[in-house]
């Protein structure tokens, strides 16, 4: 994909007698998850269109392959939907009806683009498939310690370890425990958001959504975000 992007770019710059980048940003691949995480990216990508401002619905997007997961278009040969639409449902015939709904459901929502979950915009998925891909993976030697995404890889602490840093940064501030707690696992532990809500007796979404107010209450509250300042510094260096 880099050498696609690379080559096509310098075409069109000889071509059109231009200069400079053609694409946002370079071409990242991403390791994810399949059974956490691919219906969820599924959706992100088939809805990308009308975040855009492009289209209303999805399926009006004419180079999208939305219309053949919802059963609205003959599939081609090379596009494989059974892999994604075996996640909603083992009935077939009922399976493009149900990712339909599912996709919809977050039309004129606001929400999070799974990738922000992302361990140094290299890996996707639970706390325990991290593991498994760093143990697996990541090499020992001195050289990979010292690159930063494996850094990240490697160092992801536990939500109690998370937890204890911040009572530990927050002293006799304890009104505050519960939402940077929630707001710390969801940034540093690389646990699911149902892992996450399952601790604190929350569903998913509400971890999602304390975790945003958070984030945007520490846009204007100089003491949080010094003390998340803090609790990232210190994050970094805990071990599991």
């Amino acid at each position: 994909m880099r050498h696609i992007n690379g080559a096509y770019t310098t075409y069109v710059n000889v071509k059109r007698k231009r200069a400079g980048h053609l694409f946002q940003g370079r071409y990242k691949a991403i390791l994810v998850e399949a059974d956490a995480y691919a219906l969820a990216l599924s959706r992100y990508m088939h809805l990308n269109p009308v975040r855009a401002g492009m289209v209303a619905k999805p399926e009006h997007y004419q180079w999208s392959s939305y219309r053949s997961y919802i059963g609205d278009s003959i599939t081609p040969a090379w596009l494989k939907t059974d892999f994604i639409l075996g996640y909603v449902g083992r009935n077939a015939s009922k399976a493009p009806t149900m990712y339909r709904r599912f996709v919809e459901d977050l039309l004129g929502r606001d929400y999070d683009s799974p990738l922000k979950d992302a361990v140094a915009s290299t890996v996707l998925g639970g706390e325990e498939f991290i593991r498994a891909v760093s143990e697996r993976h990541v090499g020992q030697t001195r050289a990979a310690r010292n690159l930063p995404a494996v850094k990240a890889l490697a160092c992801r602490p536990s939500m109690d370890a998370i937890i204890m840093t911040i009572k530990a940064e927050l002293g006799d501030r304890a009104t505050w425990l519960r939402a940077v707690s929630l707001y710390g696992c969801q940034q540093y532990s690389g646990a699911k958001l149902k892992d996450i809500g399952a601790r604190f007796g929350i569903s998913d979404a509400a971890v999602s959504q304390a975790s945003r107010r958070v984030a945007a209450q520490a846009k204007t509250d100089q003491q949080l975000r010094k003390l998340l300042d803090r609790v990232d510094k210190r994050l970094r260096n805990v071990e599991r």
